[in-house]
This record gives structure tokens, sequence and C-alpha cells, in this order.
């Protein structure tokens, strides 16, 4: 069993909070918009980490992290990318490849809105984590918290880590 903790668009912003939910995962995924590589050198001196770039990362970000990250974790099929779209909406720029070979997990960030859907025509389950850094119009900074067992996803949990 493997303790996810999903974040993004933490926009340069990482404090004691996001560290402590950090320190009780097995791994850390982040999808995207890092902002200043000294969060995710955070995040990587205390958890491995699987990360992606975003729309406002530079070409440090750009250079360190790939656009899409598609993965196997235990018998899990996991494709983070920044900007997805969300069933029935996915980005073009995907749009195919997601229909043609869907993955099991399909993560984005990019909205600051956290949402969980699962996806009836590809099978699928979409996460969206929200945003936990400070900068956007969201109002509350989310995460969330999940257990890879084998090929299920179970125990996923909102993590809400105050306003901003």
């Amino acid at each position: 069993m493997t303790k996810i903790l999903l974040l993004s668009d933490t926009h340069s912003h990482i404090d004691d909070t996001i560290i402590k939910y950090v320190q009780q995962a097995d791994e850390v995924w982040h999808a995207g918009d890092i902002g200043d590589l000294k969060v995710t050198d955070a995040l990587k001196s205390l958890k491995p980490l699987r990360a992606v770039y975003g729309n406002i990362d530079d070409e440090k970000a750009r250079m360190e992290f790939p656009m899409n990250n598609r993965f196997m974790c235990e018998g899990v099929d996991v494709w983070i990318t920044h900007i997805g779209g969300y069933p029935g909406k996915y980005n073009q720029t995907i749009r195919s490849e997601i229909q043609n070979n869907p993955p099991k997990l399909f993560i984005c960030g990019h909205s600051h809105i956290l949402k969980v859907q699962f996806d009836k025509k590809l099978n699928l389950l979409h996460m969206n984590p929200g945003a936990c850094g400070i900068y956007g119009f969201h109002q509350v900074r989310t995460m969330l918290r999940f257990e890879i067992d084998g090929d299920k996803i179970q125990n996923l949990e909102i993590v809400e880590i105050g306003k901003k």
C-alpha cells in the first residue's frame, strides 16, 4: 500500500501545514504551477516526488519536470498533467491519447477547483486537488490524500488547509 499526498498550484508557497501532511505520506505528487523550485526541493528532501510543470513555471521547472507524467504506482496506471480538463471536456492536446489509451487515474491542476469525478465512458478516476498555494481566486487551500493498494484507489480524503 502506498499513501499519496496530491497537491497542485503552490505558486511558490510552502508552509509547515503542507510539510506536516507530506511527512505522513509515502509519496508526494504535484500537478503543476510549482512556482519557485524551493517548493519541490523541500518536498523531495522529505519524500519521493512525482511532478509536472504548469503554465506559470519557468524554464528551470520545465527542464526538471515533464508536461505529462505517466507511470505505474503499484497496479494503477497514473497520468498527471497540469492543464487536463475534466470528463467530457479534456484538453484537446491530450484528448485523443486519453481516449485511445486511458489511464486508471487521471490527475490535473490549473483550475484551483477541487474536483474528483469518475469518467464512466473512459472508466477512469479524475482528480484535481484544487490549490494549496496562497495566490489565485480560490478561497480555501486544499490537497487530496489517498492510498493505492495493488490496483485499488482507496481512502480518499480532502485536506482543507485553511483560508489563503
